[in-house]
């Protein structure tokens, strides 16, 4: 395999790597800052999924390895044509692989505050909630997570 071939596959596999969407999960700038605290009961929990938006980096990618391999296949022209169809295809499997890590299971939870009114956050689905169970909203002005 060429070092080319070694550089591209590095750089497909990075861009797969991603911050988690996670109620536990805080990124430094969150940290030391005050955040409000509620409490609640769950009135319901609801499948979702959560998609990020695709960088294009899997269809590149992709379709530069596919090329490659494409034109490692034929001579000559057949050389040429193979690579144009090696990246075509190669594109559309990348941007698939792309796609599906993107795409992220997560849960809209529905929560009766104390003070009666109803808030529903969207989160990671990375922890368990159900009905009736007593939950904290945390809100910082920009963002609220519930947790246990």
């Amino acid at each position: 395999m060429k070092a080319d071939s070694l550089v591209i596959i590095a750089a497909l596999l990075a861009s797969c790597a991603s911050t988690p969407q996670s109620g536990n999960v805080y990124r430094a700038y969150q940290t030391q800052n005050e955040q409000v605290v509620r409490t609640g009961t769950v009135e319901s929990v609801r499948n979702v999924v959560i998609v990020n938006p695709e960088s294009g980096v899997g269809t590149m990618g992709g379709a530069a390895l596919g090329g490659l391999a494409g034109s490692q296949a034929g001579r000559g022209n057949g050389s040429a044509a193979m690579g144009i169809v090696g990246a075509i295809a190669g594109g559309l499997i990348g941007q698939r692989v792309e796609a599906g890590a993107n795409n992220r299971p997560g849960f809209e939870i529905t929560v009766k505050l104390d003070s009666g009114e109803l808030r529903a956050v969207t989160q990671a689905a990375d922890e368990l909630f159900r009905p009736g169970e007593r939950v904290r909203l945390l809100s910082n002005g920009y963002m609220t997570r519930v947790t246990h």
